[in-house]
């Protein structure tokens, strides 16, 4: 492995198991010294991890793994709802028997390592099942709409916010899926990826706040 490949692992992984979170500084100095390398290889990984969105690189302020606001994640996920759930629509209408089977492998796969509490291939996982499903949906659009959504940081942070119950739902919810796409049902599928991710959503960020309705009486109702 290359040097360089090695520094973007290390710390790649870090960030994705929460040891580096949003906001801790990223020196170069340190990292050198950490994985027994210079500077160069370091400065290196950290703008490819940039590119990933992971990291954020500021002139003359270094880097830093990057912070999303809640106001910022309820947006992707609202966004990935909609598109994951048309992506979900159009697969139901276009997937071959073999790759409804991939689908329901990796759905139970999910499964398996979500009861041994083993997110990092949950996570992995989660992702190939996604990423097929928007495969399948034949739409390069979709394809590039939702790759712009889909952050590593955000993707292992959702993870590692799911309760017992909330990981039970999530793994429920791709076998769901799986089993409107071998009923061919669009519509189906499309609310159940919808489900899928507001409740990942409700996971990560909790409760929406409540509209504060005007109390206020008018002059007619005195």
């Amino acid at each position: 492995m290359a040097v360089v490949d090695r520094a973007v692992e290390n710390i790649r992984e870090r960030i994705l198991a929460g040891e580096l979170t949003g906001g801790d500084r990223l020196g170069e100095v340190e990292l050198a010294t950490e994985l027994g390398m210079s500077r160069t290889p370091v400065r290196q990984a950290l703008l490819r991890l940039a590119a990933e969105g992971l990291v954020e690189v500021a002139p003359n302020r270094g880097a830093r793994v990057l912070v999303r606001s809640d106001r910022e994640l309820e947006h992707v996920f609202v966004l990935r709802a909609r598109l994951e759930g048309l992506a979900a629509r159009q697969s139901a209408e276009l997937a071959t028997d073999a790759q409804i089977d991939m689908l329901d492998d990796l759905a139970h796969q999910i499964g398996v390592y979500a009861e041994k509490r083993d997110l990092a291939t949950v996570s992995v996982l989660n992702s190939q099942f996604h990423g097929l499903l928007i495969e399948i949906s034949n739409s390069a659009t979709l394809a590039r709409s939702v790759a712009g959504l889909m952050h590593a940081s955000v993707l292992a942070r959702t993870q590692n916010s799911f309760d017992d119950a909330a990981q039970r739902r999530s793994v429920a919810h791709h076998i769901e899926i799986v089993a409107a796409l071998r009923a061919h049902d669009g519509e189906w599928a499309e609310s159940v990826m919808h489900a899928h991710l507001l409740s990942a959503r409700a996971s990560l960020l909790g409760p929406r706040p409540r509209p504060i309705h005007d109390l206020r009486l008018d002059e007619d109702d005195l």
